[in-house]
């Protein structure tokens, strides 16, 4: 039953990320995705982009230390970098596995206790869901003036807008909604086993609570904004990869950015199919044509996702010569 299980939670998202891109790209011109993304404009301002990726983790990790530092812990910030290099990189083979495993290195090179790491994580993903909740309200108000001016002067209506849907379109939207739906069912019914483990409530509590208590309240603040504006770079950067996306400005590129952190929710490789649609879908709304607004979703995420693989590696070779702390 367990195979069962594992073979239906790995094969499942995969095949629902084949299914998008095949839907998405079985139009696409591939000689024309190979050459967008080997030519050197591309290349430079994607590898400009490539320090934000890695930024982005190392003030993840630079929180999570903050948040326990309150219960005694004096944990090494590498081990901390490399655990959360390592999660993102196992989340590409098994989806949403990277929180057990950090958790799981940390208490192995560490000696912190498990359960309570596993209640900070918790608290640092409702941390994680304002600050989204923060951009996506800030995305909303701002845009709405420049939808409405956008409307008046093309004379098009928001039923006018939503008719470049395609059926097909509509379709993927619901089937990821579900997904996002199902995936945070699937979190909730976690949680509550760990709740159900007596033992271990306390610290998972502890853990839970620790953000109230961290030392300086100012800097867990400054290590929430670096990460999240280091994502929002690590995107908008690569909008100069291309001459149909250099001139749409920041504003566009944090549509994109908050519609992509939606889709990344369903429970695929990277968001790969989810993101692709998602993207694709807002800049075709602010003008690209459908066909390269799909270029620029493949090639950014396939090259931000070799990225997330090569730190994965690094990070095993750096944890193999990390001398554990025995609890």
């Amino acid at each position: 039953m367990r195979v069962v299980n594992n073979t239906f939670r790995v094969g499942l998202p995969l095949v629902i990320a084949a299914a998008i891109m095949w839907w998405m790209y079985r139009g696409i011109d591939w000689a024309e995705i190979i050459k967008a993304a080997s030519s050197t404009r591309c290349m430079i301002w994607m590898l400009a982009s490539m320090p934000f990726g890695i930024t982005a983790q190392v003030f993840r990790a630079m929180r999570w230390r903050l948040v326990l530092q309150p219960l005694g812990y004096r944990v090494r910030l590498g081990t901390l970098i490399n655990s959360i290099f390592l999660s993102y990189g196992s989340s590409l083979a098994i989806p949403r596995s990277g929180e057990v495993l950090r958790c799981a290195v940390v208490k192995k090179y560490e000696g912190v206790d498990f359960s309570t790491l596993a209640g900070s994580v918790v608290t640092e993903r409702f941390i994680d869901m304002a600050m989204i909740a923060l951009l996506t309200t800030v995305t909303l108000l701002s845009q709405i003036p420049v939808c409405l001016r956008f409307m008046d002067s093309t004379g098009m209506s928001m039923v006018a807008m939503l008719s470049r849907f395609t059926a097909t379109g509509y379709l993927v939207t619901v089937i990821c909604a579900l997904l996002v739906l199902l995936t945070t069912l699937i979190l909730v019914r976690k949680l509550k086993f760990f709740q159900k483990v007596n033992e271990r409530l306390i610290n998972f509590k502890d853990g839970m609570l620790s953000v109230k208590n961290v030392e300086s309240p100012i800097m867990f603040i400054i290590y929430s904004i670096g990460i999240w504006l280091s994502y929002y770079l690590h995107f908008y950067v690569a909008f100069q990869c291309f001459d149909f996306t250099a001139d749409l400005g920041p504003m566009c590129a944090l549509v994109a950015f908050v519609v992509g952190c939606f889709a990344v929710l369903v429970p695929t490789p990277n968001g790969a199919g989810p993101w692709h649609f998602a993207v694709k879908t807002v800049l075709t709304l602010y003008g690209v044509a459908g066909h390269l607004g799909a270029i620029f979703a493949f090639v950014v995420h396939t090259l931000q996702t070799l990225l997330v693989a090569l730190l994965g590696l690094w990070s095993l070779v750096a944890l193999s010569t990390t001398k554990a702390i025995k609890d």
